[in-house]
């Protein structure tokens, strides 16, 4: 049985700002994101985890190292696991994008054609390439505890995968920062185990 544990990065500039950074260089965790990292760090250390491996963006790379040097693990960079394109919603803020645009995140769960018009990369790519590194992983660890450092899509995506969300439910459910995500794997199947694990003294926040 293969354990694939999600992380989502810590508390990041560009969500404190309620900006779509995408894959924008220069965007840091905060001193709180890094908090955030460390403290989970912990959590999963009691865990045993054999392999950490990352997006290549800035903050997941960092929450990544966090939780690697807290398990002797140097984090492998995948392409797989990164942020999405957002294309020219790039470096906008949310209240801008929908006042011109409506709800974009919800049109980008269904699908709708007028974000990919827009040049964003479209949920089922991003689920793609989520499951590309899943099946890589399961098959290069099999029987092992691993941990993918990522975005709230590419977890949402996973999610999505495994439940069947409909795009409404998937509009809804945030996955909060430095929260870990567990999937198990057995017999080529996998199941969702944990969601949005986190501190508890974190429950009651605004993530």
């Amino acid at each position: 049985m293969t354990s694939i544990i999600f992380l989502r990065h810590g508390q990041a500039k560009n969500n404190t700002e309620r900006l779509l950074a995408g894959r924008t260089e220069g965007v840091p965790l905060t001193d709180t994101g890094i908090k955030q990292a460390e403290s989970i760090a912990g959590f999963i250390k009691e865990m045993k985890v054999d392999h950490i491996y990352t997006s290549p963006i800035q903050r997941a790379k960092h929450t990544a190292e966090i939780v690697g040097n807290h398990n002797s693990i140097d984090p492998i960079v995948d392409e797989r696991l990164i942020e999405l394109d957002m294309g020219k919603f790039t470096g906008m803020k949310y209240d801008d994008i929908f006042s011109s645009h409506g709800n974009v995140f919800l049109k980008f769960y269904q699908g709708d054609v007028e974000i990919a018009h827009q040049g964003v990369e479209t949920f089922a790519q991003v689920k793609s390439r989520v499951q590309s590194i899943v099946d890589h992983v399961i098959s290069q660890h099999s029987g092992k505890n691993i941990v993918l450092v990522t975005h709230m899509d590419p977890i949402k995506a996973m999610i999505s995968s495994v439940l069947g969300l409909s795009p409404e439910r998937m509009f809804e459910l945030i996955v909060a920062n430095a929260s870990i995500n567990v999937f198990k794997e057995y017999d080529g199947k996998l199941s969702l185990k944990a969601i949005n694990v986190m501190n508890p003294s974190r429950f009651d926040q605004d993530w």
